[in-house]
C-alpha cells in the first residue's frame, strides 16, 4: 500500500532513525531520490548506519504502509532502488571494507560500498574481487544478483565467492547466513537476494591480483556476423585469464565491434598469448596493450551522484552457442534504424565450475551474456522490437540487466527447479511480500 509521510507520521519515526529520514523538504533529498536510470519521488529516504537502523526502517515502513525500495548506492539499471510515494532504504552509509584474514583472502564488504572503493581498499593487500565493469556499481545489488565483472572468466561470478551474508530479514531480525548456519538463506541471497532480505554485509573470498593486461580493439563486423562467431570461437578456447566485453555500434551500413579485453595476469607473455588469437577474428585494429593496476578498470572518478541521468530500457539473454542465426540477429539488432546498444560479455571459464544448483544463479553452461539497451523517446517499444528476433536464440537471463522484470523474465532468470526453490524461499523469509521485487505472487 502506498502512503505519504505527514508531519503526524513523522512523530512515529523510531528514535534510532533521528536525523536519518530524509523527506522532500530536506536539502539532502534531491541527490538521494533517484537512481542512475530513474528519477524517483519517494515519500522519504532512510539512511541507516547499522543493521539495527535497517530493522528500524523496515518497522517504519510497516507502520506507515509505505512500499519499500532498497538501494545499495550504485548504478541499478532496473530503477528498483527508488519509487514514487514509498520508502527508500539507502545503504550508502554502510560502506566499510575490512580484510578479515589475509592468509585466506577473506574480506568483509558492507553492502553500501561501491566497487571503486572496494578495489582501492584491497589494492594495498594485493587482492581483488571481480565485481562489474564500472566503479560506481554498488556492492549490494551485484552481490545478491550475480556479478559479471572484468575478471569473470578467471574468478567466476561475485556470488561464487561469497562465504557469508549478514542479512536483515523483512521482520527486522538480523542474521548471519553461511554454509553451516542457515544455508538456505545463503543460497537464495547468492543470486536472488532481493526478495528474501536486505544484505548489509558480505564475507567474500578475494583473489590474488595487482596488475592486469588491458587492451581495446576495434573490428569490422560483417552483416552475417562471422566476426562475432570467430570472437566466440576464440573465447571458447581462451585461457581463463582472458575476459572480454564487446559493444556493437553501427553507422549506416557499417557495424563495428569495440572490444575491451582484460587478462588477469601481469606476465607479458601470458597477456600476449591470451590476446593474440583475438587479432585473427577479422579486420582488427588494436590500441597498445598496457599492464595497469586493477584499480584503473574501476577507478574512483567513476563515483558520482545518481540523478536519473541515463534513462533507458534494458533486457538481456544468455547464449550457449553463437550460431549463424544468432550472430546475424545480433548484427541486425545493432544496425536497426532505431538505435539499440548491443553488448556481449564473455562467460565460460570459472563461471562454469559451480553446479547449476550451487547458487540461485543457475546458468552454468552458457558462454555469452547479451545485453540490449534502448534510449528515449520510445525506449520500451524500440527495445521490444529489437529484442524480438534475438529472444529465440537465448537460453536464460541475468536478473541484474533487466529494467522491466515480469513473470516471463523471472522464469528466464530462475528456470525449472531454481524457480521453485527461489519462490519457496522468498515466501519463507518474506511471507508478507515486503521486499518482493516482482514474481512470485
Amino acid at each position: 500500500m502506498n502512503a505519504t509521510l505527514s508531519n503526524a507520521t513523522l512523530s512515529t519515526v523510531p528514535a534510532e532513525l533521528a536525523g536519518k529520514v530524509v523527506t522532500p523538504d530536506d536539502r539532502r533529498y534531491r541527490p538521494l531520490r533517484s537512481t542512475y536510470t530513474t528519477v524517483g519521488r519517494p515519500a522519504a529516504v532512510v539512511l541507516p548506519e547499522s543493521a539495527g537502523d535497517v530493522a528500524a526502517a523496515l518497522r517504519l515502513a510497516r507502520e506507515t504502509g509505505l512500499r519499500v525500495a532498497v538501494r545499495s548506492g550504485g548504478h541499478g539499471l532496473s530503477g528498483s532502488g527508488t519509487n514514487d510515494g514509498g520508502l527508500v532504504i539507502d545503504l550508502s552509509a554502510l560502506h566499510r571494507i575490512d580484510v578479515l584474514d589475509r592468509g585466506s583472502r577473506l574480506v568483509r564488504v558492507e553492502a553500501g560500498a561501491r566497487w571503486a572503493q572496494v578495489a582501492q581498499a584491497l589494492a594495498p593487500h594485493g587482492l581483488a574481487i571481480s565485481s562489474g565493469d564500472h566503479g560506481n556499481v554498488g556492492v549490494g545489488g551485484i552481490a545478491t544478483g550475480g556479478g559479471v565483472g572484468w575478471l569473470v572468466r578467471r574468478y567466476g561470478l561475485t556470488i561464487d565467492h561469497i562465504r557469508a551474508v549478514e542479512v536483515v530479514l523483512p521482520d527486522g531480525t538480523a542474521v548471519r547466513a553461511d554454509a553451516e548456519t542457515d544455508p538456505d538463506l545463503l543460497w537464495v541471497m547468492r543470486g536472488a537476494g532481493a526478495g528474501a532480505g536486505i544484505a548489509v554485509a558480505f564475507e567474500i573470498e578475494a583473489m590474488e591480483l595487482r596488475d592486469v593486461g588491458h587492451t581495446q580493439l576495434v573490428a569490422a563486423v560483417d552483416p552475417a556476423g562471422q566476426t562475432l562467431r570467430r570472437w566466440a570461437d576464440v573465447m571458447a578456447q581462451a585461457p581463463r585469464e582472458l575476459s572480454t566485453a564487446v559493444m556493437l555500434s553501427s553507422q549506416g551500413t557499417t557495424t563495428a565491434a569495440f572490444i575491451t579485453a582484460v587478462v588477469a595476469s601481469d606476465s607479458p607473455s601470458v597477456i600476449r598469448d591470451a590476446l593474440e588469437p583475438l587479432l585473427g577474428i577479422g579486420d582488427v585494429r588494436a590500441q597498445q596493450t598496457h599492464i595497469v593496476p586493477y584499480t584503473e578498470l574501476v577507478p574512483p572518478h567513476h563515483l558520482h551522484t545518481n540523478s536519473g541521468q541515463m534513462p533507458a530500457s534494458t533486457t538481456n539473454g544468455l547464449l550457449t552457442d553463437m550460431t549463424p542465426d544468432a550472430a546475424r540477429a545480433l548484427v541486425t539488432a545493432a544496425a536497426a534504424p532505431d538505435p539499440v546498444l548491443i553488448q556481449l560479455r564473455s562467460l565460460g571459464g570459472a563461471t562454469h565450475a559451480p553446479a547449476p544448483s550451487a547458487t540461485a544463479f543457475a546458468h552454468r553452461h552458457q558462454n555469452t551474456l547479451v545485453v540490449a539497451t534502448a534510449f528515449p523517446p520510445d525506449a520500451p517499444a524500440t527495445l521490444a522490437a529489437a529484442w524480438r528476433p534475438l529472444a529465440p536464440h537465448t537460453d536464460g537471463a541475468y536478473v541484474n540487466f533487466e529494467s522491466a522484470p515480469d513473470e516471463a523474465t523471472f522464469t528466464r532468470a530462475y528456470p525449472g527447479p531454481t524457480r521453485t526453490r527461489v519462490t519457496d524461499l522468498w515466501k519463507r523469509y518474506d511471507p508478507d511480500g515486503v521486499l518482493r521485487p516482482g514474481p512470485p505472487a
